[in-house]
């Protein structure tokens, strides 16, 4: 009796939190413009308005740009926090990696906020590039997250082995470590675009003028016209969204169980 309830919890929560995105595409290849049952008729009309427009073109390469950045500035920047709280013993270590990690847990209305006062009392025009500041700083923790992991799983002989072999530490780290946490940091990068692409409050506080995919939909949502299309973007974002999540969860498997296997066999 048990088991059934909590399968029927399950199920339940299932729903409530799949539900509203399962009927995304619904809608989106409905041909009516209110968002109502009964369903009218199937289009792609909204689709193909969808990349007819000028600002929401606009948007979505601002978002592309913003993400590509995001994500390689926090990749790079958990490859070296991640390596160093794996490898180096430091003073303040615990309170460093503490405060890197911060933005993890706090409110991301208090982080643009802090970001928007700062920006302005130095005189920055707000733009793109602030954004990219501001999202790098909210994917550094994921991407330190993961990375800490592959870094976790490898074997410190290998390193080891390959300076008594006559590598420097930095090719050792190169020719042997890079390569091991290749997937790990692939996955950190998926993961950072992801999570840049679909932030909104940072770029509603951080991007000015320049419009982005998630403000975008929100000034969208003022007028009922605009929503088949909305709903039609929608649609698009959730599948890179999936695709983009499975390739990162994808490659996270890969590289633990490529490094478990480099473990149990050794340097050769």
């Amino acid at each position: 009796m048990r088991g059934n309830g909590l399968r029927i919890y399950s199920l339940i929560y299932l729903l409530f939190l799949y539900a509203p995105i399962a009927l995304l595409p619904v809608f989106a290849f409905n041909s009516g413009t209110i968002i109502a049952f009964p369903l009218k008729g199937f289009t792609t009309d909204w689709f193909a308005q969808m990349w007819a427009n000028p600002t929401l073109r606009r948007a979505f390469f601002n978002s592309l740009t913003i993400a590509v950045s995001s994500a390689v500035l926090a990749t790079a920047l958990g490859v070296f926090a991640a390596r160093a709280s794996t490898r180096y013993n430091f003073p303040a270590k615990t309170g460093i990696m503490g405060l890197i990690m911060l933005p993890l847990v706090l409110p991301e209305i208090i982080v643009a906020m802090s970001l928007l006062v700062v920006l302005l009392a130095i005189g920055v025009e707000l733009s793109v590039l602030t954004v990219i500041v501001g999202h790098t700083l909210i994917c550094l923790p994921y991407a330190i997250a993961i990375l800490t992991t592959a870094f976790n799983s490898l074997d410190k002989s290998l390193e080891e082995a390959a300076q008594d072999l006559g590598e420097t530490r930095f090719s050792a780290f190169r020719l042997v470590i890079l390569p091991l946490v290749m997937p790990g940091i692939i996955s950190a990068l998926l993961m950072s675009f992801t999570i840049s692409l679909d932030e909104f409050i940072i770029a509603f506080f951080l991007a000015g003028n320049e419009p982005t995919l998630p403000t975008y939909i929100f000034s969208q949502l003022r007028f009922p016209k605009a929503i088949p299309v909305i709903m039609a973007l929608g649609t698009v974002l959730v599948l890179m969204s999936i695709l983009l999540l499975t390739a990162a969860e994808y490659f996270r498997r890969r590289g633990a169980a490529r490094t478990g296997r480099q473990g149990h066999g050794g340097f050769l």
